[in-house]
């Protein structure tokens, strides 16, 4: 089962207890819904340079905090009963401290959908949100001030692994109707699985399939073996890993059932068109590919991750083959 609402975990992860007696029962309860406030119209990977602000500020005698900014993809603004608002309340652009994850009522004074923003995968629960002077009690907040990105890091390592989780079981519907239509479609009068451009495709499409699944599964064992807030830390790699090749695996299987099922493929007849409209944004979302590819790359060479140490020691002396026989 391949749940969506990470919220949960980043609750039970990051809320104080006073945070949890206030919050508990209603998010446990679905009396709590909230949107996810962290790409704004100017900014999206680059979240530690966000615009959002909130500053101190007394209103009637009450300590509390201002908000002003805007945030983009606000999913399920219409049915939200509260906004997880990320905003900047110390520190420097491009700071990964200094961001602060704040609760805000989606019906507070100040608070306004700007747009619906309609994509590819139609229709639409994506709006642009506004927050103007949005006064909140000084309390309305999870986690600890100026810590919040921790909160953000959790969300999209849950959602990478959903994702790639998702995009796996599609890719493999995509493959698998297409590998019974080639058997049982007749061109020419024999299967038109007997072509090897039909089955090459679909072999590539099957082993990456499976090589994928094992690392799914191997990587979500990981993260329920250790503390969740080691993740970012030991196996961010392996969860970005999954999440791109995932989500490129079920593009190519959508497109290739296309291809193999001819015109009624291509028709919303049959559903291959929108898993790739559904799945095509996921290689954009939670982090685009190239940001998974990023996070690799910095564990891979000790940028980042177990092996920083390990290339932090290495010499010459561990590479260089110069003179060796």
């Amino acid at each position: 089962i391949v749940g969506n609402n990470p919220f949960i975990l980043m609750f039970k992860e990051f809320a104080t207890n006073a945070q949890y007696e206030k919050y508990a029962d209603l998010l446990l309860n679905g009396k709590m819904r909230t949107i996810f406030g962290l790409t704004e119209p100017l900014h999206g990977s680059d979240a530690t340079h966000m615009e959002t602000r909130a500053v101190p500020h007394e209103k009637d005698g009450k300590a509390g905090w201002l908000i002003n900014g805007e945030k983009m993809w606000s999913t399920g603004m219409h049915v939200a009963t509260h906004c997880m608002v990320f905003a900047r309340t110390s520190g420097n652009d491009g700071d990964a401290t200094g961001i602060t994850c704040f609760i805000v009522p989606a019906d507070a004074p100040g608070v306004k959908v700007e747009e619906y923003l309609w994509t590819f995968n139609m229709p639409t629960d994506h709006p642009r949100v506004s927050f103007t002077n949005v006064w909140i009690p000084e309390d309305s907040y999870w986690g600890v001030i100026d810590r919040g990105l921790g909160l953000g890091q959790s969300f999209v390592h849950q959602n990478r692994i959903r994702q790639a989780a998702s995009s796996l079981g599609a890719a493999v519907y995509c493959i698998e109707e297409s590998v019974k239509y080639a058997r049982m479609r007749k061109p020419f009068g024999k299967p038109l699985s007997d072509n090897q451009a039909i089955q090459w495709p679909l072999v590539e499409l099957a082993t990456q399939a499976e090589m994928l699944r094992l690392l799914i599964r191997k990587t979500a064992w990981q993260m329920d073996q250790m503390e969740h807030k080691a993740i970012e830390r030991e196996l961010s790699d392996k969860v970005s890993m999954c999440n791109y090749w995932g989500n490129r695996l079920v593009c190519e299987a959508a497109d290739r059932a296309m291809q193999v099922h001819g015109g009624i493929g291509y028709s919303r007849h049959k559903p291959f068109e929108h898993i790739y409209r559904h799945h095509r944004r996921y290689r954009i979302t939670e982090g685009s590919e190239e940001i998974q590819m990023r996070k690799v790359a910095a564990f891979l060479f000790g940028y980042m991750g177990p092996r920083r140490k390990e290339f932090a020691d290495l010499t010459w002396d561990d590479v260089d083959y110069r003179n060796q026989r």
